[in-house]
């Protein structure tokens, strides 16, 4: 007689030799006929230019993390709407603290500004010729001072 886990393992046994299987007919099936531009990386229809290491905008990156947060936040109303009446005011006044926590995260965030896409890039001083930045802008204040 199974168990409880029994029936788990046999059920994770099943869909594992059902995805394999599938995997392993369209290996079969499917023609094999390779060439260069199949081969290519794609990107969304562009033709890949230059190396795959680049730098992304960070901004990429904290919209993705305030996604998450809020999808979490989504996830969590979902089964709390479901049973708040059985739990009273104690549930209603968790998810106000709730909410409002993840509201002012959202405030901060849009008050720092990290949800505009039109804000400028960063300058960043470089060095170049052998001459910083600051050196040469010290140089050209120099020039237009003579020049006054």
């Amino acid at each position: 007689m199974l168990t409880e886990f029994g029936y788990v393992f046999l059920f994770l046994l099943i869909g594992i030799v059902f995805v394999a299987g599938g995997l392993f007919a369209a290996w079969l099936l499917r023609p094999n006929r390779p060439s260069f531009e199949k081969l290519t990386t794609y990107e969304c229809g562009e033709d890949p230019v230059g190396n795959s290491w680049i730098r992304f905008n960070i901004r990429f990156y904290v919209v993705a993390l305030l996604f998450l947060i809020f999808d979490v936040e989504v996830v969590l109303l979902f089964p709390w709407a479901v049973v708040y009446q059985d739990f009273g005011w104690y549930a209603f006044g968790a998810m106000v603290v709730f909410v409002s926590l993840i509201f002012i995260g959202f405030a901060y965030e849009l008050g720092k500004g990290d949800l505009r896409w039109d804000k400028p890039e960063p300058r960043i001083p470089r060095y170049e010729k052998g001459i910083g930045v600051i050196e040469e802008k010290v140089r050209q204040q120099e020039r237009e001072e003579v020049v006054a």
